[in-house]
């Protein structure tokens, strides 16, 4: 009997939750998303430097969930690889020419957002969106 009370009340004291992560805005459902999971302001938004991350490919949809993720503050990254060659390409100048996109869809004009503008504080199980442009 204490165990199925323990089991109906333990997900409600729970530090631990899902986080969905929908990108809308892709052009095409070619290549793959790299979606970056960040808990540090220090490497935002560096790829390679994330928590976790992921590769989607667009074949099996625009969305990916992070299972079992501590209740903190994160931020996410995302880019749209379209020559699947792993990195977000730049011209000369270092302008991505791929589309990317930020928790809270925040966009700075010359660089990207900083962590505060992109974090978000992670306590339940939720499904966030970001565009990509």
């Amino acid at each position: 009997m204490h165990a199925l009370l323990l089991s109906i009340l333990l997900p409600l004291f729970s530090s631990q939750s899902d986080l969905t992560i929908k990108v809308n805005g892709c052009r095409t459902q070619k290549g793959q998303l790299y979606i970056a999971l960040y808990d540090k302001k220090e490497v935002f938004p560096v790829f390679g430097k994330q928590l976790r991350g992921e590769v989607v490919p667009l074949s099996k949809g625009q969305q990916f969930t992070f299972k079992n993720l501590k209740h903190k503050v994160y931020a996410i990254a995302v880019f749209h690889d379209l020559n699947s060659n792993g990195i977000l390409d730049k011209n000369p100048f270092g302008i991505p020419t791929e589309p990317y996109g930020f928790s809270n869809n925040a966009r700075n004009t010359f660089s990207a957002p900083s962590f505060g503008q992109a974090s978000f504080t992670h306590s339940k199980d939720r499904t966030i969106y970001i565009t990509v442009k």
